[in-house]
């Protein structure tokens, strides 16, 4: 049975969120002892290290030198945005704050990137697609309801809301590249990731050091860097071509959903029947933003 490029686009797209969901389980183990900055960057670093022997395969290698001033420019604004920042300040909240309230407090990404994309990009939602916003949004608070936010954790609360800005931004941007169809998804993902990990690695090692690594963080940094983040961001760019930003990021947000049914089956966590009703909820609404999306030029 062919599937159209759009199915294909979103089967892809959840893939993604699958294996970004994975992440949380294994960054909040090794954030018990490694400093969340340096962390961050030694993934993405070894991440843009597994991607750099195949840009420099010859095709790819001509097209980099064929990027002109303003290529170069917004794959700069991207790494800063969508690694060192969005990534940074999700290692930083997930070193103050429990996961379930960096999840929460993500979820606002999801109201912010169609409001960025209609200034920044045209991309207009459908009032169908407005609808599955609301409905996702409504499935979240009825998920983490009663929401209580740490007391004593405003600094966390803050960097995670950054990141959120950041998020939303760094969506807009990488649609915005993608959606051109000039540079091949492996050159956005390797730049804008080199640009991003040495700016992780930089201000980590700078302001908190280098940790010394044992067996098992090698392990969770190289799993992490390779499956999850040079494979995951390639195929997630590859996706940006055919995806609007608005149902990027709502297939972005099911992570919500993922992390709860891993925790559930792996970890042993219960689902009760408002938690159930709030992902159901939610799912409905990342399907209708889905299935009536607006026409994209």
């Amino acid at each position: 049975m062919k599937i159209s490029v759009h199915t294909r686009a979103i089967l892809e797209a959840f893939l993604v969120t699958f294996l970004w969901s994975t992440s949380w389980v294994l960054i909040k183990i090794g954030l018990t002892d490694l400093p969340a900055l340096t962390f961050a960057g030694l993934r993405y670093a070894t991440a843009f290290l597994c991607l750099l022997p195949w840009v420099l395969r010859p095709s790819y290698a001509a097209q980099c030198r064929r990027l002109t001033r303003g290529d170069w420019l917004g794959l700069l604004a991207l790494g800063v945005l969508m690694y060192a920042v969005t990534q940074g300040a999700q290692f930083i909240g997930l070193a103050y704050l429990p996961a379930v309230t960096v999840s929460l407090l993500l979820t606002l990404t999801v109201f912010v990137v169609p409001l960025f994309g209609i200034g920044l990009l045209a991309e207009y939602p459908t009032a169908a697609q407005w609808g599955g916003v609301a409905l996702f949004l409504v499935g979240a608070a009825v998920y983490f309801y009663p929401a209580v936010l740490p007391a004593g954790e405003l600094t966390g609360i803050i960097v995670v809301l950054i990141g959120v800005l950041a998020n939303a931004l760094s969506a807009i941007l990488g649609r915005r590249i993608n959606r051109a169809g000039r540079i091949a998804p492996l050159i956005v993902t390797a730049a804008s990731m080199g640009i991003g990990a040495a700016v992780l690695l930089g201000g980590g090692a700078f302001v908190q050091g280098l940790p010394h690594l044992t067996g098992t963080h090698w392990a969770i940094i190289i799993w992490l860097a390779v499956v999850n983040t040079a494979f995951a961001f390639t195929l997630w760019n590859r996706t940006l071509q055919i995806l609007s930003a608005l149902e990027s990021s709502l297939i972005n947000n099911t992570m919500l959903i993922q992390i709860a049914i891993l925790a559930w089956v792996f970890l042993g966590e219960t689902l009760a029947a408002p938690k159930i009703l709030g992902l159901a909820l939610a799912s409905t609404g990342v399907w209708l933003a889905q299935r009536w999306r607006a026409p994209i030029a």
